[in-house]
């Protein structure tokens, strides 16, 4: 019955009852947070349909609107000591008229934005760190933390239904908005990612960038049961990792997002809450030469490769690496990406 079930607000609370950490900043926090979530995606539902994301591309201005929209809920509530979107190129400064607490805020106000104008599902990721004792404003270098630093990360997606996918550090869980309760419920408990996929998400269309190891981990997926794997694999590209994180946690598959025209994935805004998601849900995530989690950030902006996703193939994916930087691997003859392309050429 709809008063039985476990709200975001009840689960966390209940969470850090049972672990006996007691973190009332973090709790408001994340209520606040889910209160953003919950206002983007009514603004994502509406699409062109609201009069100030119409005109233009409508993508890039409820990105927008969703940066305004986490700033406005989350910096009154006297939990944060500061924030740092995607979109802006400094940290965010807390106004004066607001208490500071511990925490800081990093995220991505509506990933893959660019999907709006086309209906496809989009997101906002979020990361929580504790700001460094001492410091009073935090500045860039306060939010420079590696992954292991997080003390929650998540992501809100907005598709045929909403929903919200959190960690605390201790498994993951997945709670969908009910409309007529205007709550999430927790729908998903204890999410695991397979250790095996045949499911691989990359943007083809870069092939020509890919480096030796990620051709050849993809030629033998396209290769499928007539090649070394011995089994058919499905190539896919979203274009949102919100959306492939999500379609991973569900039913397992592989994220690769190599070196190439973007250089991979934010670190701090959305690898490393990826990242931290897919190790809670016994996946794993490396750029292909360490673990993202165990990165020292260098800049707020810091572009990284990504591997993430079922365990078995980020290893598989590792161990090309290794062997191609020993110059180990097997020979490369196959005809995909030498003479000719992904794709047939009329004649």
């Amino acid at each position: 019955m709809p008063y039985s079930r476990t709200t975001l607000s009840k689960f966390i609370i209940e969470d850090q009852r049972r672990s006996g950490a007691t973190q009332p900043d973090l709790s408001s926090l994340l209520n606040d947070i889910q209160t953003a979530c919950k206002l983007i995606s009514l603004a994502v539902s509406r699409g062109v349909l609201d009069k100030s994301a119409a005109g233009g591309s409508g993508g890039s201005r409820l990105d927008g609107i969703a940066d305004a929209i986490m700033r406005e809920t989350c910096e009154w509530g006297g939990q944060l000591r500061g924030m740092a979107s995607r979109r802006q190129y400094e940290p965010y400064k807390i106004p004066p008229p607001y208490p500071r607490g511990r925490c800081l805020l990093v995220f991505d106000p509506l990933e893959g934005a660019d999907n709006i104008d086309v209906n496809v599902p989009v997101g906002t990721l979020f990361s929580v760190l504790r700001c460094p004792d001492g410091v009073a404003e935090p500045a860039t270098a306060d939010f420079l933390q590696p992954g292991t630093e997080q003390v929650a990360a998540g992501y809100a997606i907005y598709g045929p239904v909403a929903m919200i996918v959190l960690t605390l550090g201790a498994g993951v869980h997945g709670f969908t908005l009910d409309r007529d309760i205007g709550a999430y419920t927790l729908t998903h408990p204890d999410m695991q990612i397979p250790a095996a996929t045949h499911e691989c998400a990359i943007n083809s269309a870069n092939q020509r960038l890919w480096p030796a190891p990620v051709r050849r981990y993809v030629e033998e997926c396209i290769e499928g049961s007539a090649g070394p794997r011995g089994e058919d694999f499905s190539l896919r590209w979203i274009a949102c990792s919100v959306s492939e994180v999500h379609r991973i946690l569900l039913r397992g598959g592989l994220l690769i997002d190599p070196p190439g025209e973007s250089d991979g994935l934010r670190l701090l805004h959305v690898a490393n809450p990826m990242a931290m998601l897919v190790d809670q849900a016994g996946g794993a995530a490396s750029t292909g030469h360490e673990p993202i989690l165990g990165i020292q950030p260098k800049a707020m902006d810091q572009m990284i490769p990504v591997i993430l996703g079922s365990r078995d193939e980020v290893e598989r994916l590792i161990a090309y690496h290794v062997e191609h930087e020993r110059g180990e691997e097997p020979a490369f003859t196959t005809p995909l990406f030498n003479v000719r392309s992904l794709f047939t050429r009329a004649g």
